[in-house]
């Protein structure tokens, strides 16, 4: 990494950065999205795990490095970017603008939840930066004076960062001396580090994980599942099982290289194959819709990807269309009126820009109550159900 490059490395692990909060990295060959952060402007845009850039700005990427991209990516907060993405799934590539900003890295915040008596708290473990172990310890003590009755740990979301950040996390929960992570390096000699916790906690434990969750994430929730006999809830992990070393150079510039590879608990690799749920539990299909592209606008008998993508959010708002497949008929019309007259828009049936704009906002609304996180909310009812057991 060059002098530029290197600073916006270590600046995408300190408390704070400029850009649109996202992991980005190599994906078959191909410069991709490797996870949004939580609440990030690359989240609020739609952006997703395993989104191929093409182009940004219009300027091919082909053959681009990681750190050439991110540069270009990265630029003053309130500036924009415009990201061309190849997604699984879409026949037809898809512009996406974002307005960078400055990104604050809260590596841990925390909440609680009643449900059935219980008081129920949430550690939700946004980036694995520097001081991720101490916030992390802090609220965790914090929760437990609160009386808590059960803990979720959520690294939905959570693209990774510090190796030892993950190492400090699983003392605090894995008991009796288990492993937290094994380290295999280059010369074939395995390295286990475990837990130097003794006791187990007298209350349940629940991981929470997603397809955004990634690197040291990973290694927190495999050492939950292997070692901690912990239920992980949601869908199968992003696959990133090598570990990264950034050696500074004394011009200002440093090296990253892969230096080894890390294990589970049990002593499996789950790089390119992710950390698999105990409970699978998917988001309605709302949740993964991509930001919407309307240009000229889209009205009866037409058929487009984009149709279909209004459709799930549409119907994820309580807007009745009867199908998500791209084909926009007249119940499909008439879902987009009763919305448009509900936010006092030209109620013409058709999806034109200014409609489709207050439909993303109204959808980013709805996915960010928590009584519409399914995973969060079944989250919640394991740690209830174990804790009466």
């Amino acid at each position: 990494m060059d002098i530029s490059s290197a600073a916006d490395f270590q600046q995408s692990l300190s408390s704070h950065f400029e850009g649109i909060g996202a992991e980005v990295g190599l994906v078959d060959g191909s410069v991709s999205i490797i996870s949004p952060m939580r609440e990030s402007p690359a989240e609020k845009a739609g952006l997703l795990p395993n989104d191929a850039i093409l182009e940004i700005d219009g300027e091919s990427i082909e053959g681009w490095s990681v750190n050439e991209a991110v540069a270009l990516i990265r630029g003053e907060g309130g500036t924009e970017v415009t990201l061309t993405i190849q997604r699984s799934g879409n026949s037809e590539p898809f512009d996406v603008s974002i307005v960078r900003d400055t990104i604050e890295v809260e590596s841990v915040r925390s909440d609680t939840f009643e449900h059935d008596g219980a008081l129920i708290g949430r550690l939700e473990i946004t980036s694995f930066s520097e001081d991720v172990g101490t916030q992390f310890d802090q609220l965790l003590q914090e929760l437990e004076a609160e009386g808590i009755d059960g803990l979720i740990v959520d690294v939905r979301g959570n693209p990774g960062g510090y190796l030892d950040g993950a190492q400090k996390i699983g003392n605090l929960l894995i008991p009796e001396g288990k492993p937290v992570v094994q380290i295999e390096h280059g010369n074939g000699e395995i390295e286990s580090y475990n837990s130097s916790m003794e006791d187990k906690k007298p209350y349940p434990i629940v991981g929470l994980i997603n397809g955004s969750s990634a690197s040291a994430s990973e290694i927190l929730a495999a050492a939950l599942k292997e070692s901690g006999g912990y239920d992980l809830v949601g869908e199968t992990t992003f696959g990133k099982g090598t570990v990264q070393k950034s050696i500074p150079m004394s011009d200002g510039s440093a090296l990253k290289i892969t230096t080894d590879r890390w294990l589970t608990a049990d002593g499996n690799t789950i790089d390119k194959e992710g950390v698999e749920p105990t409970i699978e539990q998917s988001q309605p299909d709302y949740f993964y819709s991509i930001a919407l592209s309307v240009e000229d606008g889209f009205e009866r008998d037409q058929v487009s990807e984009q149709i279909g993508h209004a459709q799930n959010m549409l119907n994820g708002l309580g807007y009745d269309t009867g199908r998500n497949d791209g084909y926009f008929d007249e119940q499909t019309e008439e879902a987009i009126i009763e919305f448009q007259e509900f936010h006092d828009l030209q109620a013409d049936g058709q999806l034109n820009g200014e409609t489709a704009e207050k439909l993303q906002e109204d959808i980013l609304t709805h996915i960010r109550d928590l009584e519409n996180d399914e995973q969060l909310n079944r989250a919640i009812e394991l740690v209830v159900e174990q804790g009466s057991e």
